[in-house]
C-alpha cells in the first residue's frame, strides 16, 4: 500500500532538498516522488544528497502544474507549517498519514510540499483535501522540507504496520468499512467538475 503513497514537492529550489527527500523517503519505504517545476532537477548535488536513493531520482515524475501531480489521486494531504485564515480540515501529522494509510489501500494518495521559503499558496492548498502539520516547538516550527517528509513517512509507516487502527479526523469522506458505493473521485475528476459548474 505504501506503493500508492505520492510525494509531491512544490517548486523545489534546492536540488539538494529533493535528494534529502528521496533518502527520507526511502528509508520508509515509500517509492514515488513527483516534482512540480523544480528550479534545478536533475542535479548532482540532489544525486549526493540522496546516498543510495538516487533509484528514487531516476524514477522521480517531474510535471509542470500542481493538478498534474494530483491528477489520479483520490486523497490529497498539504503539508505546511504556516496556519490559514481559510477554512480548511487541519490535522496533525499523525491523522493524516493514518487517513493516507487508510485510504491507500484502496486509490493513489498524495502528501504535498511547498516552496522553502514560502511553502505552498492558498491556491494550492484548496487543491489538496486536508491541510496537515506537524507539532512543533511554537517559538520555532519550521522544518526543513526532507525533515518533515521524513516524519510524515515515518507516520505513514507506523500507519500501515498497525492493522484496523481507527481514524479519528473531521470527517470529509467514509472511512473503513462505511465506504460509498461507488469509488471516490479523482482530484482531476473534481476539477472538472469545478469547471462545469464555474
Amino acid at each position: 500500500m505504501l506503493d500508492r503513497v505520492r510525494v509531491v514537492l512544490v517548486q523545489t529550489t534546492h536540488p539538494g532538498n529533493i535528494g534529502a527527500a528521496a533518502r527520507a523517503m526511502k528509508t520508509m519505504g515509500l517509492s514515488q516522488l513527483v516534482l512540480v517545476t523544480p528550479k534545478l532537477f536533475p542535479h548532482a548535488e540532489a544525486t549526493a544528497m540522496a546516498s543510495g536513493a538516487a533509484d528514487l531520482l531516476a524514477t522521480a515524475r517531474v510535471v509542470g502544474s500542481l493538478e498534474e501531480a494530483l491528477a489520479e489521486t483520490s486523497l490529497a494531504v498539504a503539508a505546511s507549517a504556516r496556519q490559514r485564515h481559510i477554512p480548511w480540515p487541519h490535522l496533525e501529522a499523525r491523522q493524516g498519514a493514518a487517513l493516507l494509510a487508510k485510504e491507500s489501500e484502496h486509490r493513489d494518495v498524495a502528501v504535498v510540499f511547498g516552496r522553502e521559503d514560502r511553502g505552498l499558496t492558498n491556491e494550492e492548498l484548496q487543491l489538496c483535501h486536508y491541510h496537515v502539520s506537524i507539532p512543533a516547538n511554537p517559538e520555532y516550527g519550521v522544518l526543513n522540507v526532507a525533515a518533515a517528509i521524513q516524519v510524515l513517512a515515518y507516520e505513514l509507516r507506523m500507519a500501515h504496520e498497525i492493522e484496523g487502527s481507527e481514524v479519528d479526523v473531521p470527517c470529509r469522506m467514509p472511512l473503513g468499512e462505511a465506504r460509498w458505493d461507488e469509488d471516490l473521485v479523482t482530484v482531476a475528476e473534481m476539477q472538472l467538475f469545478y469547471e462545469h459548474f464555474e
